[in-house]
């Protein structure tokens, strides 16, 4: 079962936006989504709020994700975070089940 992560990094003076720039540019976004299991890791940016950058990281597993995050490329991420002094809201969820079949849920 996926498993989709959506991290909400917050910082003042543009910081979210060159925190994203540097992970791309130095090449460590490349690396987590060349991970084995990873199934999507892109950046976007909130409309209504300019200092906030959501991420969306899924993986195949929580295997895939376990070893991401035993990985050398947390420690970077993590000195990359406090360089830009962001704070981080996490949101989890875990892809649903259906035998292989493409269902819509509706509200």
């Amino acid at each position: 079962m996926s498993i989709t992560i959506n991290i909400y990094y917050t910082g003042e003076n543009d910081n979210a936006i060159k925190f994203a720039e540097e992970m791309e540019q130095s090449g460590i976004a490349d690396r987590i989504r060349a991970e084995k299991g990873n199934l999507r890791y892109d950046y976007f940016f909130p409309m209504n709020d300019k200092e906030t950058l959501l991420l969306i990281d899924s993986w195949e597993n929580q295997e895939a994700l376990d070893i991401h995050h035993a990985s050398p490329m947390m420690k970077e991420i993590a000195a990359l975070r406090e360089k830009y002094d962001l704070h981080m809201k996490v949101e989890q969820y875990a892809g649903i089940a259906n035998e292989g079949e493409n269902e819509f849920i509706r509200k």
